[in-house]
């Protein structure tokens, strides 16, 4: 979709700027990010598809504004609770990631890159959601310019890559969660990368697991054990197989396991029940009592 890339062609301008200095003018970010904060709560609550595309619009454009002030990497833009925003492990770049609800209850996704640069410039790769235009996601390494666009609650380091997982609301019967790799490098962004030992072919560049919308599905790294787990999902019946808009927990998990450079696919993992507190965020963008990534979550 031609506007999303526009969005950010406009408001991005120079996308690589020196400065000089160590400290970031709070003050100015500070009020930024409560013209941000506005902003992102039209996004979710405005009922008028138009005017929460028109924020949307001057939201990308102000965030570029911000990020373009010198040592903004510093500033963590903590009030801005409907942007998840996510640091590396290792402090060298941070993700920006939210949704824009639409009426018939699909999504779009709009995200950034941000590197922390020695100087304290701006350097980042813009996330443009070519979800529609991606024919095999599970099968494509993608970039910045073809993102399958989601919003992302961890990020896990794997060597010199790193593991994002994602929630993407993607129908008004469906929503996805997603595993890929991300690797930053001289040439820019990849996504994803065949390191899923889930078949003999190793051809798998992401796993993308879809269940109804009015399921939860939990998904998270389990530091102790260094893996994934997730909920096993299923059909209420054998005769809905593959009807993905039916699916839901089973009541048992598995895993990925991160070892040697892959993800080994290890099925009944025993686990306990857990809660999927990114379910509760994402879910429903329409209830901000119960969204605090839709902006102002008290209002």
């Amino acid at each position: 979709m031609k506007v999303r890339q526009l969005v950010w062609i406009i408001g991005l301008g120079c996308w690589l700027m020196p400065a000089k200095g160590q400290s970031v003018d709070r003050a100015a970010m500070e009020t930024i990010q409560d013209s941000l904060i506005g902003l992102g709560y039209t996004i979710y609550n405005e009922p008028s598809e138009p005017e929460r595309l028109k924020a949307n619009f001057t939201f990308v454009k102000t965030l570029v504004s911000a990020l373009k002030v010198p040592n903004s990497y510093q500033f963590e833009f903590d009030s801005l609770a409907m942007v998840s925003i996510l640091r590396s492990p290792d402090d060298k770049f941070r993700v920006f990631s939210w949704h824009v609800p639409l009426n018939d209850g699909s999504y779009l996704y709009y995200g950034t890159i941000q590197l922390n640069t020695p100087n304290g410039g701006l350097k980042m790769y813009p996330l443009l959601d070519k979800t529609y235009e991606i024919e095999s996601p599970e099968r494509t390494v993608t970039t910045a310019a073809n993102w399958y666009g989601a919003q992302y609650y961890r990020i896990i380091p794997f060597g010199g890559e790193y593991i994002l997982l994602g929630w993407k609301g993607h129908t008004a019967q469906m929503t996805q969660k997603v595993i890929e790799v991300l690797t930053i490098g001289n040439e820019g962004v990849k996504l994803g990368k065949a390191i899923f030992d889930s078949d003999s072919t190793r051809a798998q560049t992401r796993a993308i697991y879809r269940y109804s919308r009015n399921a939860r599905m939990y998904m998270d790294y389990d530091s102790t054990e260094n893996r994934i787990v997730l909920d096993h999902l299923a059909p209420p019946d054998v005769q809905e197989e593959g009807q993905y808009e039916q699916y839901g927990p089973d009541m048992t998990y598995d895993a990925w396991q991160l070892q040697n450079g892959v993800l080994v696919f290890i099925p009944d993992t025993p686990m306990r029940n857990p809660a999927a507190p990114e379910d509760d965020e994402y879910n429903d963008p329409r209830k901000p009592a119960n969204h605090p990534k839709s902006g102002l979550s008290a209002q």
